[in-house]
């Protein structure tokens, strides 16, 4: 019983690990190329972010106490490492943040070269800056399955002129050039819109309603799963948090009448069974969205361990052995005995 879902992961700080001197080494602690070990592990397309002048050495000061890893994430690192998912046979995702570092709902910050403009240089902006990376992989040969044109913009992007409360015709203008530069270079690449908070539709409406409503083009409605940071949110979620997955997507998907993906989702490295569970009931609800409008699953940085990270993220496949080297853990072959099953 054949399906057309990608079993993704990001790997967006794989480069920047690998330039430190990391390899990685399977259960035996034997040393594996990372990408054929997670393909061994059912994995079938990655996906990489792509900031606008991102910082040189790769770090971004979130706050006085948080230093985050970037990865290596500007057009041309991104191209030259997916020149290595393609030669895999593997595919393809592009994420356009629009930021200068990480965009999330917390942060959907202005990148420094474009903080003195107004709405419609800032469409401009958006506009050929997706071009231009998009050129970029098309030139060399490269073309992407899926683009995403924002990261998690419940709130809209570019703040505050793409605020999706106080612009919203704006920040719909911002994502309808993001998708129209995509379609102009690559015809086929499939534009997606993601959105955090995936099964709380209270959360993402809001959005919905205002980007279709305001004529918001896309074709694939994306969606961030992670039950870890649930607990942050209990005081205003509390009924929620044991509502299964899958019945927010059957009901995005039935309500917008676009498809849907899980593009980021992840558990503790330090409960490989437990995460592997999740990866399992996530592609189930993504499987069981009807009419096969569910499209897929990614696993978000799946390659790194926490000890190895300054802000020390710990919702990885993998862990650190030492300072030089990391050990998949048995989260991802979830993927395997997945597709084996289905």
């Amino acid at each position: 019983m054949g399906t057309k879902m990608a079993y993704g992961v990001d790997l967006g700080w794989l480069s920047q690990l690998e330039a430190r001197g990391i390899h990685w080494v399977d259960a035996e602690k034997k040393e594996v190329e990372p990408l054929a070990a997670m393909k061994e592990m059912g994995v079938d397309a990655v996906r990489f972010r792509i900031f606008v002048n991102p910082p040189k050495d790769a770090y971004w000061r979130k706050d006085e106490k948080t230093i985050c890893m970037l990865g290596f994430c500007d057009g041309q690192s991104v191209l030259e490492v997916s020149k290595r998912v393609k030669e895999a046979g593997m595919k393809l995702m592009l994420d356009f943040h629009y930021s200068d570092h990480f965009a999330d709902p917390e942060y959907q910050d202005i990148p420094e070269e474009w903080a003195q403009d107004d709405a419609a240089q800032l469409t401009k902006r958006v506009y050929q800056h997706t071009k231009d990376v998009m050129t970029l992989f098309a030139e060399n040969g490269i073309e992407p399955e899926w683009v995403q044109v924002g990261n998690e913009i419940n709130p809209g992007l570019l703040l505050p002129m793409g605020s999706r409360k106080e612009h919203p015709e704006q920040m719909t203008a911002f994502l309808n050039a993001g998708y129209d530069a995509v379609k102009e270079v690559c015809p086929s690449c499939q534009v997606i819109t993601h959105l955090s908070c995936g099964n709380f539709p209270e959360l993402c409406d809001p959005f919905w309603e205002v980007f279709f409503g305001n004529g918001g083009k896309t074709d694939i409605l994306g969606f961030s799963y992670y039950p870890y940071w649930y607990d942050m949110m209990k005081e205003h979620m509390e009924k929620k948090l044991t509502e299964p997955l899958y019945n927010p997507l059957t009901y995005y998907a039935e309500r917008y009448g676009k498809p849907v993906m899980v593009v980021e989702v992840g558990g503790p490295e330090t409960d490989a069974e437990g995460t592997y569970e999740l990866l399992t009931n996530t592609m189930e609800a993504v499987r069981q969205v009807p009419g096969g409008q569910g499209l897929g699953v990614f696993y978000w940085e799946p390659e790194a361990g926490a000890e190895l990270l300054p802000d020390k993220y710990p919702l990885g496949a993998a862990v650190a052995l030492d300072e030089h080297t990391i050990q998949f853990t048995s989260a991802l072959s979830a993927y395997k005995a997945y597709k084996e099953n289905h």
